[in-house]
């Protein structure tokens, strides 16, 4: 097939891309590489089933090829970048998802969405199902993210009734794995460099609040099934092991073997207090659940990161 790849330079949709041209697939990412990197697509750049266009998504582009999937992953996705880029980060979850619902509706191909966990907000139902409408702040610091992907959902959804454009919307908790950007300020990199250079984790609040981890491969796998099912969600994609941010942060120490402990510092803006997705959804209509448990995932992120830190000492 022939499939485009939104944010295909980024550290998911990079994974998603070379799954998808190993399989054969003809592959075009698009990629203004405002948080993406072309080195996440390297391995892949001169394969002949395999193109990259830099181009914002979030402006008008057409094709000169019949395109038959779409995976929208065009996106800052960490706080650090999108509070840094708040009207980028609007503008590609609205007019990006806009233009590439145009391509979807002219192509009749199919658009998978990448939306997110942070839908839900600082939610008050515990673990998260896909019924559960969320507890966000729209004007808080967090909210252009936040409620970029909630319009997005509403757009897509828009798109799949009046116009039946084949749709299917992901929500995609904590992810983690190689190609994560070391400085991009979410948890698993923050930690893994901190303990690299043999200083004390950073822990906001007092640790308590909970996250679940995603091993990249697990949710790429996931991405794809979706993609090829009959389901259009939303779907949560995501481990239901959950873990307090202390615990896990004691868990990298003890892996890496740093002896620094840990320092706390301030639990910023509207930052969820606990967060666990309900996959039973997944499981039932994509025989979906993760199989790579926390400590193999680590042990390749941290491989990783070993590589990224030894070329900036």
């Amino acid at each position: 097939m022939n499939i485009l790849i939104t944010g295909g330079a980024g550290f998911i949709g990079s994974h998603l891309a070379e799954k998808l041209v190993n399989e054969g697939h003809e592959v075009t990412v698009i990629d203004n590489l405002c948080t993406g990197n072309p080195e996440n697509i390297a391995s892949i750049m001169k394969r002949k089933n395999f193109r990259f266009i830099q181009h914002d998504i979030s402006k008008p582009v057409f094709f000169d090829r019949k395109i038959d999937q779409i995976y929208h992953l065009a996106s800052p996705a960490s706080p650090i970048d999108y509070l840094k880029l708040p009207i980028q980060t609007l503008k590609v979850g609205a007019l990006g998802t806009y233009i590439t619902l145009g391509i979807a509706k002219r192509n009749d191909a199919a658009l998978l969405l990448a939306s997110t966990s942070e839908v839900y907000g600082d939610p008050l139902v515990h673990p998260q199902k896909e019924t559960y409408w969320g507890n966000v702040n729209p004007i808080g610091p967090r909210g252009v993210y936040d409620e970029a992907k909630r319009y997005a959902e509403a757009i897509v959804e828009a798109y799949r009734r009046f116009h039946g454009v084949r749709t299917h919307i992901v929500r995609i908790f904590n992810t983690y794995g190689p190609r994560m950007r070391p400085y991009d300020g979410r948890v698993v990199p923050a930690f893994i460099m901190e303990a690299l250079k043999g200083e004390p984790l950073t822990v906001f609040g007092n640790g308590g609040q909970t996250r679940s981890f995603c091993y990249v491969d697990d949710l790429v796998r996931g991405l794809i099934l979706l993609m090829n099912s009959k389901c259009s969600g939303p779907v949560n994609l995501g481990n239901p092991h959950e873990m307090t941010i202390l615990d896990f942060a004691h868990r990298i120490n003890e892996i890496i073997g740093n002896k620094a402990g840990i320092k706390y510092m301030p639990l910023p803006v509207d930052d969820p207090k606990v967060r666990q997705p309900d996959i039973g959804k997944a499981k039932k209509e994509l025989g979906w659940e993760p199989l790579v448990d926390v400590d193999q995932g680590l042990a390749k992120t941290i491989e990783y990161f070993r590589g990224a830190f030894n070329k900036t000492v």
